[in-house]
């Protein structure tokens, strides 16, 4: 950041009274610019035992294979994103089940969220970022090829039977442990 977006003055980066971390602060209007991780939701599209996956369009990982999730918008739930992004990447209706995954990635800035979902029909078609969707049976994965770890580590708790008791209406689904991880860059893990 080098511009106020409130006044247009140069920032200066300092750690500004009764805070410990160093902000973009504008010495002209006094507004300090908070950096915030940013949140990306997502499903696990269920039809009995297949899932929904889609091979990817955009960098990152151009052809490889992910669960449709994006980056969250101002003003929608994290339930509405994951539906969104699930519509907008693979055309697919879902109704979320319950929460799966919370997945931290500080390094990266990122706070993923997978909810499992069930589709609702089989009209769907590849959205703008996405090459092609394919149902995949749970047990025929497409394990060397998937684009990013969070999207692993959520198939592999879905797996493994894991899961979070959150549902939408805040009632248990499933007796499960809750599934929140930090996971950290290669050269940071013992």
């Amino acid at each position: 950041m080098n511009f106020c977006s409130v006044c247009g003055h140069p920032v200066e980066r300092k750690i500004p009274p009764f805070d410990h971390l160093p902000r973009y602060v504008c010495p002209n209007c006094g507004t300090i610019h908070y950096e915030n991780p940013r949140l990306v939701a997502g499903t696990l599209p269920l039809l009995g035992n297949q899932i929904l996956l889609c091979r990817r369009a955009i960098a990152p990982r151009i052809g490889y294979w992910t669960l449709p999730a994006g980056f969250m918008e101002c003003n929608e739930s994290t339930l509405e994103a994951a539906m969104r992004e699930t519509w907008e990447e693979a055309g697919a209706r879902v109704r979320i089940d319950a929460l799966h995954a919370l997945l931290d990635i500080p390094h990266i800035h990122q706070v993923h969220l997978f909810y499992r979902a069930t589709l609702l029909d089989q009209d769907w078609a590849p959205g703008a970022e996405t090459l092609e969707i394919r149902l995949f049976p749970l047990s025929c994965l497409p394990w060397d090829e998937l684009a990013f770890p969070t999207v692993r580590r959520a198939l592999e708790y879905l797996l493994r039977g894991e899961a979070t008791s959150l549902t939408p209406q805040g009632a248990v689904r499933y007796p499960t442990l809750p599934l929140v991880e930090t996971l950290l860059p290669r050269s940071a893990r013992p």
